[in-house]
């Protein structure tokens, strides 16, 4: 009998898929910085352009915790069998790393000193949705 309806290696499974996810980010970053000959972002820091970047982007953040919550709150209404897709919290995660990350490209194209960070941003955005996608629809790579 799992307790809580979990199995006992779950958290064990859970931490290994989180750090391969962030091991592959990082070194893609890496490698795609060096490539393109940037220098490397602090990691989990988020560097504004300018002031108008950084309020648009509070703006978006706050739109896509709006539309979670929004999405939580008509699909718990709903049975579990007629839930709307496009309410689900990884589609409104993934909308949102989207328009965050092409705004973000579009303004460190506009404003930037360096002209390939925007390059950086799009690669990065693009990995980014293929590892969440992949590990979405595999059933985080079949270790959960």
């Amino acid at each position: 009998m799992y307790q809580y309806g979990l199995e006992p290696t779950f958290w064990l499974r859970l931490v290994v898929v989180i750090s391969i996810f962030l091991l592959l980010l990082v070194s893609f970053n890496v490698i795609i910085s060096r490539w393109l000959k940037m220098e490397r972002k602090k990691l989990f820091s988020y560097n504004h352009v300018n002031e108008k970047h950084e309020k648009i982007d509070w703006i978006i953040r706050v739109i896509a915790i709006l539309s979670i919550l929004l999405g939580y709150f008509i699909n718990s209404t709903r049975g579990p069998t007629n839930w709307y897709w496009f309410l689900q919290p990884w589609f409104i995660l993934a909308i949102f790393i989207v328009v965050s990350e092409v705004f973000r490209a579009f303004m460190e194209h506009k404003y930037a000193e360096n002209p390939n960070a925007y390059k950086v941003t799009i690669c990065n955005m693009v990995f980014t949705l293929i590892l969440f996608f992949t590990l979405v629809k595999t059933e985080f790579w079949g270790l959960i």
